[in-house]
């Protein structure tokens, strides 16, 4: 199939398009700016574009038969100077289904909405938090474009962790360096804790979701339930430091509050069903394995 991945210059968006290259998919990758040079992105056909600005028109669409939906529409994103909460109402609520749409103008026959999964797997987050709200509602106004001929489904993922071949982090970056401890901060976990999964267990749920997912269907996915102090245990144990990670009711520099939405102390779980699972034919127990890659990458 030719498959166009929007937001594929970052992590979780290269990473997909990589996983689909291999698959014998022809994959061409969308975003504001150019891939990273050092990244396998860079040798894939570009689509310059910024989705909020519209400009993923029907007629720079047309052409391909997948779309998956990866672009970063995050705090990080916001225009110095902008108001957040218009910010998020123009890229969730109104530019996303827009996108949908001239998808589904363009002849695209399945695309793929990337979310996240607060919505689902805690939804009283909703009253209190502008951002989840936001992200609700680009879930659910991008499947109401779909139609006879042209299917969207989302797959909204938890806390994510991995690596793409030359591109920086910086999360995990930092994180490696902490654990080999060429960071001044004290190895401790604020309390509490999350599901986590691996990119490439993303990556394979994406395309089974493209080759299988039921159209119109929200999947909430995920791997590991593990605590912040488990999780970060993990990049100490893969880089071979002897630190047991103290678990303390503090707020973390490398994890600051403001990353955990439902409250330093408590816990979002997803136990993604079985048949589900089964479906979309992902790998689950891998973010040991994405750490490790983590670490290899970044411990130099």
């Amino acid at each position: 199939m030719k498959v166009l991945v929007i937001g594929g210059t970052g992590a979780l968006g290269g990473h997909a398009a990589i996983h689909l290259a291999a698959q014998g998919h022809e994959v061409s990758i969308g975003g504001r700016n150019p891939a990273h040079p050092a990244t396998p992105m860079a040798a894939m056909p570009f689509v310059q574009g910024d989705y909020i600005a519209g400009d993923y028109t029907p007629e720079r669409l047309s052409g391909f038969d997948w779309v998956v939906f990866a672009a970063g529409n995050d705090p990080r994103h916001v225009p110095p100077g902008s108001d957040f909460a218009e910010f998020l109402y123009q890229a969730n609520h109104v530019a996303v289904p827009a996108l949908f749409k001239a998808c589904r103008e363009a002849g695209v026959s399945r695309a793929i909405q990337l979310g996240s999964y607060y919505h689902q797997a805690e939804p009283r987050l909703l009253e209190h938090n502008g951002y989840i709200r936001s992200r609700k509602a680009a879930c659910e106004g991008a499947r109401a474009e779909g139609a006879p001929g042209f299917d969207v489904i989302s797959v909204n993922a938890p806390f994510m962790v991995g690596s793409v071949p030359g591109l920086p982090s910086a999360i995990f970056g930092p994180y490696v360096q902490w654990a080999k401890g060429q960071i001044g901060i004290e190895p401790y976990a604020p309390t509490g804790g999350t599901n986590f999964m691996s990119f490439r267990s993303l990556s394979q749920a994406i395309e089974g979701a493209l080759l299988r997912g039921e159209p119109g269907k929200a999947y909430l996915v995920g791997d590991e339930n593990l605590s912040f102090r488990d999780y970060f245990q993990l990049f100490f144990d893969a880089v071979g430091s002897d630190v047991t990670v103290e678990e303390r009711d503090a707020e973390q520099p490398l994890l600051p509050d403001v990353a955990i939405p439902q409250g330093r102390g408590n816990w979002v779980r997803v136990n993604p069903p079985a048949d589900e699972v089964a479906l979309l034919g992902y790998a689950r127990n891998d973010v040991a394995n994405a750490v490790a890659d983590v670490a290899a990458q970044f411990g130099g």
